[in-house]
Protein backbone atom coordinates (compact mmCIF):
# COMPACT_ATOMS: atom_id res chain seq x y z
CA UNK A 1 0.00 0.00 0.00
CA UNK A 2 1.48 3.33 -1.01
CA UNK A 3 2.00 6.18 1.42
CA UNK A 4 -0.48 8.28 -0.58
CA UNK A 5 -3.10 5.56 -0.18
CA UNK A 6 -2.42 5.34 3.56
CA UNK A 7 -2.72 9.13 3.87
CA UNK A 8 -6.03 9.08 1.98
CA UNK A 9 -7.39 6.37 4.27
CA UNK A 10 -6.28 8.30 7.36
CA UNK A 11 -7.90 11.49 6.02
CA UNK A 12 -11.14 9.59 5.35
CA UNK A 13 -11.18 8.18 8.89
CA UNK A 14 -10.53 11.62 10.38
CA UNK A 15 -13.31 13.21 8.29
CA UNK A 16 -15.72 10.41 9.18
CA UNK A 17 -14.99 10.89 12.90
CA UNK A 18 -15.59 14.65 12.66
CA UNK A 19 -18.90 14.14 10.84
CA UNK A 20 -20.08 11.38 13.21
CA UNK A 21 -19.22 13.34 16.37
CA UNK A 22 -21.01 16.46 15.13
CA UNK A 23 -24.13 14.53 14.09
CA UNK A 24 -24.21 12.75 17.46
CA UNK A 25 -23.84 16.08 19.27
CA UNK A 26 -26.67 17.76 17.41
CA UNK A 27 -28.84 14.72 18.05
CA UNK A 28 -28.26 15.20 21.79
CA UNK A 29 -29.14 18.89 21.46
CA UNK A 30 -32.54 18.33 19.89
CA UNK A 31 -35.29 19.93 21.94
CA UNK A 32 -36.92 17.69 24.50
CA UNK A 33 -40.45 17.90 25.84
CA UNK A 34 -41.02 19.79 29.03
CA UNK A 35 -39.40 22.72 30.75
CA UNK A 36 -35.76 23.43 29.95
CA UNK A 37 -33.48 23.25 32.95
CA UNK A 38 -30.21 25.00 33.48
CA UNK A 39 -27.05 23.08 34.37
CA UNK A 40 -27.21 24.65 37.84
CA UNK A 41 -30.79 23.52 38.49
CA UNK A 42 -29.87 19.98 37.40
CA UNK A 43 -26.87 20.01 39.76
CA UNK A 44 -29.08 21.19 42.65
CA UNK A 45 -31.59 18.39 42.05
CA UNK A 46 -28.72 15.89 41.77
CA UNK A 47 -27.46 17.02 45.18
CA UNK A 48 -30.94 16.51 46.68
CA UNK A 49 -31.16 13.02 45.16
CA UNK A 50 -27.72 12.11 46.53
CA UNK A 51 -28.77 13.26 50.03
CA UNK A 52 -31.97 11.22 49.94
CA UNK A 53 -30.16 8.08 48.76
CA UNK A 54 -28.44 7.64 52.13
CA UNK A 55 -31.66 7.08 54.09
CA UNK A 56 -33.91 5.60 51.42
CA UNK A 57 -35.57 2.20 51.66
CA UNK A 58 -34.97 -0.33 48.87
CA UNK A 59 -37.80 0.74 46.56
CA UNK A 60 -37.24 4.47 47.03
CA UNK A 61 -33.51 3.88 46.48
CA UNK A 62 -34.26 2.20 43.16
CA UNK A 63 -36.30 5.20 41.99
CA UNK A 64 -33.69 7.67 43.24
CA UNK A 65 -30.92 5.77 41.46
CA UNK A 66 -32.89 5.99 38.21
CA UNK A 67 -33.51 9.70 38.73
CA UNK A 68 -29.80 10.18 39.44
CA UNK A 69 -28.94 8.41 36.20
CA UNK A 70 -31.43 10.56 34.27
CA UNK A 71 -30.09 13.75 35.85
CA UNK A 72 -26.48 12.86 35.03
CA UNK A 73 -27.45 12.23 31.41
CA UNK A 74 -29.33 15.52 31.30
CA UNK A 75 -26.36 17.35 32.81
CA UNK A 76 -24.09 15.89 30.15
CA UNK A 77 -26.56 17.01 27.50
CA UNK A 78 -26.93 20.59 28.75
CA UNK A 79 -23.20 21.05 29.27
CA UNK A 80 -22.38 19.68 25.80
CA UNK A 81 -23.04 23.13 24.32
CA UNK A 82 -19.42 24.06 25.07
CA UNK A 83 -18.16 21.10 23.06
CA UNK A 84 -20.61 21.66 20.20
CA UNK A 85 -18.69 24.71 18.98
CA UNK A 86 -15.44 22.83 18.44
CA UNK A 87 -17.27 19.87 16.90
CA UNK A 88 -19.07 22.23 14.55
CA UNK A 89 -15.78 23.84 13.50
CA UNK A 90 -14.29 20.42 12.73
CA UNK A 91 -17.43 19.45 10.84
CA UNK A 92 -17.37 22.62 8.73
CA UNK A 93 -13.77 21.91 7.73
CA UNK A 94 -14.48 18.43 6.36
CA UNK A 95 -18.19 18.20 5.51
CA UNK A 96 -18.03 19.32 1.91
CA UNK A 97 -15.22 16.95 0.91
CA UNK A 98 -16.78 14.10 2.90
CA UNK A 99 -20.20 14.70 1.35
CA UNK A 100 -18.84 14.87 -2.17
CA UNK A 101 -16.78 11.71 -1.71
CA UNK A 102 -19.71 9.78 -0.19
CA UNK A 103 -22.42 11.25 -2.44
CA UNK A 104 -24.31 12.98 0.39
CA UNK A 105 -26.58 15.74 -0.82
CA UNK A 106 -27.87 18.91 0.82
CA UNK A 107 -31.25 17.39 1.66
CA UNK A 108 -29.66 14.42 3.43
CA UNK A 109 -27.56 16.77 5.58
CA UNK A 110 -30.68 18.78 6.44
CA UNK A 111 -32.65 15.63 7.25
CA UNK A 112 -29.84 14.58 9.60
CA UNK A 113 -30.37 17.84 11.51
CA UNK A 114 -27.53 20.01 10.21
CA UNK A 115 -28.66 23.64 10.07
CA UNK A 116 -28.59 25.67 6.87
CA UNK A 117 -26.15 28.12 8.49
CA UNK A 118 -23.65 25.34 9.25
CA UNK A 119 -24.02 23.91 5.74
CA UNK A 120 -23.46 27.35 4.29
CA UNK A 121 -20.28 27.77 6.37
CA UNK A 122 -19.13 24.37 5.09
CA UNK A 123 -19.70 25.47 1.50
CA UNK A 124 -22.58 23.08 0.94
CA UNK A 125 -25.58 24.47 -0.90
CA UNK A 126 -28.44 22.89 -2.76
CA UNK A 127 -26.25 23.03 -5.88
CA UNK A 128 -22.84 22.08 -4.49
CA UNK A 129 -24.15 19.53 -2.00
CA UNK A 130 -26.06 17.46 -4.51
CA UNK A 131 -24.52 14.11 -5.28
CA UNK A 132 -23.43 13.64 -8.85
CA UNK A 133 -26.00 11.87 -10.97
CA UNK A 134 -24.88 8.46 -12.16
CA UNK A 135 -23.75 8.43 -15.76
CA UNK A 136 -26.25 6.93 -18.14
CA UNK A 137 -24.99 3.83 -19.90
CA UNK A 138 -24.12 4.47 -23.50
CA UNK A 139 -25.25 2.14 -26.21
CA UNK A 140 -22.52 0.60 -28.28
CA UNK A 141 -23.09 0.11 -31.93
CA UNK A 142 -22.14 -3.21 -33.36
CA UNK A 143 -21.17 -3.20 -37.01
CA UNK A 144 -20.88 -6.26 -39.19
CA UNK A 145 -17.76 -6.62 -41.20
Amino acid sequence: MSSAHKAALARGRQEGRAVRRYLEAIELQRPRRGRKRTPESVRRRLAVVNERLAGADALARLHLLQEKSDLEAELARVTADDELGSLETSFVEVARAYGQRKGIGYDAWRSAGVSTAVLQRAGISRLTGAPAAPAAPTATRVTKA
